[in-house]
């Protein structure tokens, strides 16, 4: 194997790092929105999203990236655009670690595009983008009581409202799976949902 490859490997595992690991401490400050979002969901939603990266053949490192940090700006400054602030940071962050112009814009693009909520701005044009709101939908299904917590916890909902925004959230998150496959890999928990909490 080539000594340039191995090098280039190391430098791409040593950035990814430092991205998770600034993800990880920004979580744990005090004043931190969403303070377990790293263990209940940035550590399960990067995992789906680079098994998605890898099996369609995407820019790896850019999916690993962009999973770490899109949801960093609601962990910085809450909820309500954290999709722009979030690809803010990300450019903040990412320039500072003397990352490429290039691929900056294609993580700006994955964080920008990331919600379901904002029907009408997303423009997921790469896979990448199209992979970190699929992996971000998969990882939702994955742990509904993760689901609960926000909307109860931090969103100070009632019980009653809780269980309606949630159920609204998981209709919204089926619907924008576009993967072959996805929405098969969890039907079983959709229609759970469904029955618990439906209409």
């Amino acid at each position: 194997m080539n000594c340039r490859f191995l090098d280039y490997k190391m430098v791409n595992e040593v950035l990814i790092e430092k991205i998770r690991k600034f993800v990880e401490e920004e979580c744990k400050k005090p004043d931190a929105n969403y303070s377990n979002a790293y263990k209940f969901h940035f550590i399960s939603m990067h995992k789906i999203a680079k098994e998605l990266a890898e099996k369609f053949s995407a820019d790896v490192e850019v999916v690993e990236i962009a999973a770490w940090l899109h949801d960093i700006g609601a962990i910085v400054d809450g909820r309500e655009n954290h999709h722009i602030t979030g690809a803010l940071i990300a450019e903040e962050k990412l320039r500072k670690l003397n990352y490429s112009e290039k691929n900056i814009e294609k993580v700006k693009e994955c964080i920008l595009n990331h919600r379901g909520s904002k029907e009408g701005e997303n423009k997921r044009l790469s896979i990448e983008s199209k992979i970190i709101a699929e992996a971000d939908v998969l990882d939702a299904f994955d742990n509904i009581a993760k689901q609960f917590l926000v909307t109860l916890v931090y969103e100070k909902k009632s019980l009653e409202d809780a269980k309606i925004s949630v159920l609204n959230k998981l209709k919204n998150k089926w619907n924008q799976l576009e993967f072959e496959g996805s929405k098969e890999l969890i039907r079983s928990k959709f229609e759970a949902v469904i029955l618990l909490f439906g209409d």
